[in-house]
């Protein structure tokens, strides 16, 4: 089902959707950072990939917490996005023999489900204000907050602990 299918007839409508599909894909991001992980080399991104499994757990209970607030049950509604998004990274990663290029790869693919989880929730939080849910902006603005930090993390390892210049003087 895609983003907008006819179910969809009012913002409301709009809201629980969007909320679905970033619930089912914290879901699948649960699933998909453990390979990560134990693919990863570097320690600073190992360290890092664990932290962030441990705050998606947390982001999943705050969006259990706001299907709570609007009176729904948690549902997730599947996403062909971040599929796409996770499908990728696992074949790019089963592509790659040498370990620092692997990283620098990971390092990426985790930023590319980053900016999807920033994107969407900035969406999310733009709707739940625009219909007066005040009481759920605060758990979005939370996992938006911990999404673009762990975006900056990858960023640090990247640049500055050195998984890309490692992975540039690879044969």
């Amino acid at each position: 089902m895609g983003m907008f299918t006819k179910d969809i007839k009012s913002m409301e409508d709009l809201l629980l959707h969007g909320l679905q599909d970033i619930y089912y894909a914290e879901q699948q991001i649960l699933k998909a950072l453990p390979k990560m992980i134990d693919k990863a080399t570097n320690r600073d991104l190992v360290s890092g990939l664990k932290s962030h499994l441990e705050e998606t757990t947390k982001q999943v209970q705050r969006l259990q917490k706001v299907f709570e607030k609007l009176g729904k049950q948690p549902s997730g509604t599947q996403c062909p996005a971040i599929d796409g998004i996770i499908k990728e990274a696992d074949e790019t990663a089963g592509e790659i023999e040498d370990k620092a290029v692997l990283d620098a790869a990971i390092v990426a693919n985790a930023q590319a489900v980053e900016h999807y989880e920033m994107c969407r929730y900035g969406t999310l939080i733009a709707w739940a204000e625009e219909l007066g849910h005040d009481e759920i902006v605060r758990f979005l603005t939370t996992n938006l907050n911990e999404e673009k930090a762990a975006n900056a993390k990858l960023n640090t390892v990247a640049l500055r602990k050195g998984v890309n210049a490692k992975a540039s003087t690879a044969a």
